[in-house]
């Protein structure tokens, strides 16, 4: 045994195979250097969605998150593994899919969508979920965001004044716009949440609401007709539950000459008029911290549900002239991508 005095201490040195990494100056170390080595088996991830397997948009939110873990340092294959249960745009089936990933005994559930989360929270308030849903206070998924409290964490990508603002995008462009529809799915707790946003938002400048309900994609044309007959003269969809059927509902929006705001830019990437809404890849990278946290010992009631830190406006002027819209500059200079 040989001695060594380290910060003024004397400490014993005994020979021994194993390595000891000290990190001074940074103090951090890579994240699996020596954490990852203790486990026996890799974590398991389980991912529950709401979306159809076969949309593209759904699969890079998917590598996104990958991308995410990636950066910190995890390994997939190694260091992780993943399952995917996704619902095809069934929710009805998000119950049996969370217990699947239950009955697998997974780390973590990854459940970006407010649906996934409850049904994932109904089988199991022991195996950490990591979330970006609507209301989750509203929704009894946490306590409060600041604290959680229970096995539920992650972001939050509805507020009220995402809703002003959309409902207000629409009058810059309709300066006497009256009647504003909203195209939602009544099944989707989420969507449920922005009703009641969009239709406070419209209180507050005297703009009439319309509710036009969606259950699935082949409740879209009497959707619209409702739409129609309520003399809407304008338009805005909700996120996650219209995701899938963004080509349908675009393609509508035209036909109809109705202009709609979205809360995506993959769907002004796709001929809709205007979006305003987070930065969703960053908010699935983000999802990324959370896990890594978890894995190293943190408890998700103790991590705050945390709001995105930048959102994206993104405005189609094709789609504008199409519908004989001149777009104030305002909204052009304001724009983080503008597609012509």
């Amino acid at each position: 045994m040989t001695e060594r005095r380290l910060l003024g201490r004397t400490i014993p040195l005994r020979r021994s195979r194993r390595r000891i990494v000290i990190a001074l100056g940074t103090g951090m170390l890579a994240p699996l250097a020596s954490f990852g080595q203790a486990r026996l088996r890799p974590w398991l991830v389980g991912w529950l969605g709401s979306e159809d397997p076969a949309d593209t948009v759904e699969v890079q939110y998917e590598v996104l998150f990958k991308e995410g873990m990636r950066d910190l340092g995890y390994v997939e294959g190694r260091d992780y593994r993943f399952e995917t249960r996704l619902a095809t745009n069934d929710l009805s089936r998000l119950p049996a899919l969370a217990a699947e990933l239950v009955a697998l005994k997974v780390d973590v559930i990854v459940a970006l969508t407010t649906a996934a989360a409850v049904a994932a929270h109904k089988v199991t308030r022991e195996i950490p979920i990591v979330t970006n849903a609507g209301d989750p206070v509203g929704n009894g998924l946490a306590a409060n965001l600041s604290h959680p409290g229970g096995n539920v964490t992650g972001t939050t990508s509805l507020s009220s004044e995402l809703y002003v603002k959309r409902v207000d995008l629409l009058r810059q462009l309709l300066p006497g716009v009256q009647r504003v529809g909203f195209l939602y799915n009544p099944d989707n707790p989420a969507d449920q949440f922005g009703l009641k946003q969009f239709e406070s938002a419209c209180d507050k400048i005297a703009i009439r609401p319309v509710r036009s309900p969606a259950r699935n994609v082949n409740e879209l044309p009497p959707a619209f007709q409702k739409l129609s007959q309520a003399r809407a003269q304008a338009l805005v969809v909700t996120s996650r539950s219209m995701l899938d059927w963004r080509a349908k509902i675009i393609e509508a929006a035209a036909r109809n000459q109705l202009p709609a705001v979205y809360a995506r830019s993959v769907f002004v990437e796709q001929g809709g008029l205007i979006a305003y809404g987070p930065d969703y890849p960053d908010v699935y990278r983000r999802s990324a911290n959370y896990v890594d946290k978890i894995f190293k010992g943190a408890k998700p009631g103790d991590l705050p549900i945390e709001q995105p830190g930048t959102y994206e406006l993104a405005i189609n002027l094709s789609a504008a002239r199409a519908l004989g819209i001149k777009v104030p500059d305002a909204i052009l200079l304001r724009a983080s991508k503008v597609i012509e």
